[in-house]
C-alpha cells in the first residue's frame, strides 16, 4: 500500500521511524526473530525482494536458533565450514572485542544460549552454573574456510547480527542505485534519506522522544533491557561478559551516526549497555561523530553534543517542566515524576 507524504514503520522491539520522502511502499517480513520492513519508492520496489533474500542469507549464516544456520551448527558440531558472511562477522566480532575492551564478547553464548536459553525454553541459571560458564574469546577459532570452538564455548552473534544484516542489505540496495528508502530491523535502522525518528519510552508503551535527522545515509541502533528478559528485567539478555550477570544500569541506549555502519553501532550499543556507567559514558564519548541518547534505570536521560549536528529538532515526551529544559547538557534530564 502506498502512503502519501509519510510512511510509518513500527519497530517491534525498540523504535519507531517516520520517513519524509517521495511516495514510498513498505514491505514487511518476519526474519531474524522479528519484523523486517523495507520502504522504497514504487519504481524501486522490486529491489525489496533482493534485499530480503540478502537478509535471509545473513540469517542463515549468523543465527543461533535455526538448525540449518552456520552459527547454530558451530555451537552443536564444534567445527564447520563457513561462508563469507560468517567469516566477516566473526572477524568483526574480534575487532569489537578489542574496541570495547572485552565488553563485546560473542562467547557470551555459553550463558545466553547455554544457560538462559533466551528465545527458547528460557530459564534462570543458578550461581554455580554462571560461575563455571566459559566466556573466552580465545576458545573461538576460524579462518576463511572454517570455524571451530573449544569445549564449553558457545557463540552468540545477537549483539551485532541485526546491524550486520541491515548493513548488507544497504550495500546491495546502494549497488542498485537506491537513494531514498529505509531498512528497519527491530532497533537497527538505516535511512537513505533524512527521516524522522521516534524512540520508545523503556518504562511504558508511550514514546520517549522524536526528532528529525539532519542528513542522509544515517544508521541508528537501539539496545535495551525491556523487551527480552525472564520473569523480570533483573534477568535481561544484556549480559556483562566479565561479571556473567545481566546489566542493571541502562534501560536503553540509542546511537546515531553517518560515519559508522549499523553493525558497528549495534555492537557498540550492546557493549555500552553492559559496562559500568562511568566506563560506558567514557566509551560513548570517545566515539567521534556518534550521537547518543541514554536512558538509565534510575530514569534519567543523557544526550551528547553530537545531537545538535545530526538532528534538526528534538522533543522529549515527558512532563511539562522537562520539555522546557535544555535538551543538550552535561547533567541528566530527570523524568522520574511522570
Amino acid at each position: 500500500m502506498i502512503k502519501r507524504t509519510v510512511v510509518f514503520l513500527w519497530m517491534v522491539s525498540l523504535a519507531n521511524t517516520v520517513i519524509n520522502a517521495q511516495e514510498l511502499v513498505k514491505r514487511t517480513q518476519v526474519m531474524m526473530g522479528t519484523y523486517v520492513s523495507i520502504s522504497l519508492p514504487k519504481e524501486k520496489l522490486h529491489l525489496s525482494s533482493l534485499a530480503f533474500e540478502r537478509l535471509k542469507e545473513v540469517e542463515m549464516a549468523l543465527s543461533s536458533y535455526d538448525k540449518s544456520a552456520e552459527i547454530y551448527r558451530l555451537n552443536h558440531d564444534k567445527e564447520i565450514a563457513i561462508t563469507d558472511d560468517t567469516y566477516e562477522a566473526l572477524s568483526l566480532s574480534k575487532q569489537y572485542y578489542q574496541d570495547t575492551q572485552g565488553y563485546f564478547d560473542v562467547t557470551i553464548g555459553s550463558i545466553t544460549k547455554g544457560l538462559f536459553h533466551f528465545g527458547e525454553q528460557e530459564r534462570i541459571p543458578n550461581q554455580s552454573e554462571l560461575l563455571h560458564a566459559r566466556v573466552d574469546l580465545k576458545g573461538l577459532h576460524f579462518n576463511e574456510a572454517k570455524a571451530w570452538i573449544d569445549k564449553g564455548v558457545k557463540v552468540d552473534l545477537g549483539g551485532m547480527g541485526k546491524g550486520f544484516g541491515v548493513e548488507k542489505a544497504v550495500e546491495l540496495l546502494r549497488e542498485q542505485g537506491v537513494t531514498d528508502g529505509v531498512i528497519a530491523l527491530s532497533g537497527d535502522i538505516f535511512c537513505f534519506h533524512a527521516c524522522k525518528m521516534a524512540i520508545q519510552d523503556p518504562f511504558s508503551s508511550r514514546l520517549l522522544a522524536n526528532f528529525t535527522m539532519a542528513q542522509n545515509n544515517t544508521a541508528i541502533s537501539t539496545s535495551g533491557d525491556y523487551r527480552r528478559y525472564i520473569k523480570s528485567r533483573d534477568y535481561n539478555h544484556l549480559i556483562n561478559p566479565k561479571t556473567k550477570r545481566s546489566q542493571k544500569s541502562f534501560a536503553s541506549i540509542t546511537l546515531i551516526s553517518t560515519q559508522y555502519s549499523n553493525a558497528h553501532l549495534d555492537a557498540y550499543a550492546t557493549a555500552a549497555s553492559v559496562m559500568p556507567k562511568s566506563e560506558a559514558f567514557a566509551f560513548l564519548n570517545d566515539l567521534k561523530g556518534v550521537a547518543y541518547l541514554v536512558v538509565t534505570n534510575d530514569k534519567k536521560i543523557y544526550m551528547n553534543e553530537v545531537f545538535k549536528k545530526v538532528t534538526l529538532q528534538m522533543n522529549i515526551h515527558a512532563s511539562q517542566g522537562l520539555q522546557k529544559m535544555s535538551l543538550i547538557q552535561s547533567q541528566p534530564l530527570d523524568f522520574s515524576k511522570r
